[in-house]
């Protein structure tokens, strides 16, 4: 079957339909010069059954740059609030970004079509509503990337730039990207109506996230409370997912939340070059309450600011039920996702003390977290095998040989097979994650107006598990200049 065409996308705008104080109806700003398409993905295209001959048309920049609208769009900016960085802001909504409508395709999936970067809004807070060509590449890049990884995630459209110039520590020019997701609710779109105490607004959102997306919930009596523990459930999951990967959001705000539990608004992430647990990828972070090994932990905070929107609706014993799951869920998954980054197919109590052994000697000696998981798949459990290429990693050999002894005794103790175990090793230890050096160098060359390192790295990281031909440089460990890029809010 053909793709559809932009005119005859199908529509089928559900948020638009809620009460007025939910959003604000307004279009797109268009940019002050012509815009311009910079990447296509064509696996995000056929999410919404979208030709991707589309994209080669005039229209498709105009559209997904602002400045046109195709039939059923219906575009608005979302209210929410949120707690930053532990404080609670009462209005924050959607500054910079304009939802178009919501797509529907022909299996029956539903995605928002949203334009971050497209002008001000009654949200914006003095902000100018854009979005530069460096943020809008990384955030293109690493949703795609994670969503490679098995994450669950918003995904990316495309970019459309402009030669329109965007104030932010410099002058830089403007770019939209279209995020995709089945939701852009956030734990902050109840915060905003619990705070303001109109809780029959509360009831409304929570009705509408329960029939649009957890609808074998709608008829249960108790469902604001099995709702809620199945947010905890996705979110637990999902932020054990972050740590197997070795990824950091940097600003894990209620606002930057989803409801979905998929992975929202990619500012200043970062994946860990050198393991250290510690890791900061927002310098904006000053104190550090969303680095690496914090986000566990954040997670259940964020959960329990849900819980307290939720407190109008649910019983208080089962919000609080919900959220005891949390931890232990969360812990469960990561040491299973551990397990199999080391290749165990048999849970040993002894487990956890050995993957955290590794971590420390990896840490102590500044190694690189992916290419490290990576090489540990080619590990020989025979007798006396040395495992050079892994080793050479580490600083103390000694402790390296000893943490090894006890590897290989493991592994023989549940019979493993060295190659099979390297395959499926190697399906879950990825070879390439994007990596803020290669990102800088996509933007960097794409600011000289050199767009081809985007889908270059876009296709890579698309899949990241196997091999790819002539791509090696690009599973490197950063230079020394690519282990020190600053990276913020606006980034």
């Amino acid at each position: 079957m053909a793709g559809r065409s932009l005119e005859t996308l199908s529509f089928d705008n559900t948020y638009a339909n809620l009460p007025a104080p939910f959003y604000a109806k307004l279009n797109p700003t268009p940019f002050s010069t012509p815009p311009f398409l910079i990447s296509f993905n064509r696996a995000a295209a056929e999410l919404i059954d979208l030709d991707p001959a589309e994209a080669a048309r005039p229209e498709f920049a105009g559209v997904f740059g602002g400045s046109l609208l195709v039939p059923g769009m219906d575009p608005l900016a979302m209210l929410y609030s949120g707690h930053q960085f532990g404080t609670y802001v009462p209005q924050l909504g959607d500054g910079r970004a304009i939802l178009l409508g919501e797509v529907r395709n022909d299996r029956g999936g539903k995605w928002d079509l949203q334009l971050k970067g497209a002008g001000v809004t009654p949200f914006s807070r003095d902000g100018d509503g854009r979005a530069v060509l460096r943020s809008t590449i990384r955030e293109y890049l690493c949703s795609e990337a994670m969503h490679g990884l098995g994450i669950p995630t918003t995904r990316a459209l495309c970019i459309v730039g402009s030669d329109h110039q965007v104030y932010r520590e410099q002058v830089e020019t403007g770019a939209i990207v279209t995020r995709m997701a089945p939701s852009h609710v956030r734990f902050g779109s109840f915060e905003v109506f619990y705070y303001r105490k109109q809780h029959e607004q509360l009831k409304v959102l929570a009705d509408y996230v329960i029939a649009q997306h957890y609808p074998h919930l709608a008829a249960e009596s108790d469902k604001y409370g099995r709702f809620f523990t199945e947010v905890v459930e996705r979110t637990a999951t999902l932020i054990a997912q972050w740590q197997a990967v070795g990824w950091a959001h940097g600003v894990m705000n209620t606002d930057n939340m989803s409801i979905l539990g998929i992975t929202l608004d990619y500012g200043p992430f970062g994946f860990i070059d050198d393991y250290d647990p510690g890791f900061i990828c927002n310098h904006s972070d000053h104190n550090g309450r969303y680095a690496f090994n914090q986000q566990p932990y954040i997670g259940l905070w964020n959960l329990s600011c849900l819980a307290q929107a939720l407190l109008p609706l649910a019983e208080k014993d089962a919000l609080k039920a919900a959220l005891d799951r949390y931890t232990p869920l969360c812990e469960r998954r990561y040491l299973e996702l551990m397990q199999a980054k080391a290749g165990l197919t048999e849970a040993r109590e002894d487990d956890a003390a050995l993957i955290q052994d590794l971590l420390g000697l990896m840490q102590q000696s500044h190694a690189d977290y992916t290419n490290s998981f990576r090489t540990l798949g080619a590990f020989s459990s025979a007798e006396g095998a040395l495992n050079e290429p892994l080793r050479d990693g580490f600083l103390d050999r000694a402790a390296f040989d000893a943490w090894a002894q006890r590897y290989a005794a493991r592994l023989r103790g549940e019979r493993s097979r060295d190659e099979e175990r390297r395959s499926r090793m190697n399906r879950v230890n990825p070879k390439y994650v994007l990596r803020n050096y290669l990102a800088q160098t996509a933007i960097e060359k794409a600011q000289q107006k050199d767009y081809s390192e985007i889908d270059r790295v876009l296709v890579l990281l698309q899949d990241p598990y196997s091999e790819q031909s002539g791509m090696d440089a690009y599973a490197a460990a950063p230079p020394n200049w690519g282990k020190h890029i600053s990276v913020s809010c606006s980034s």
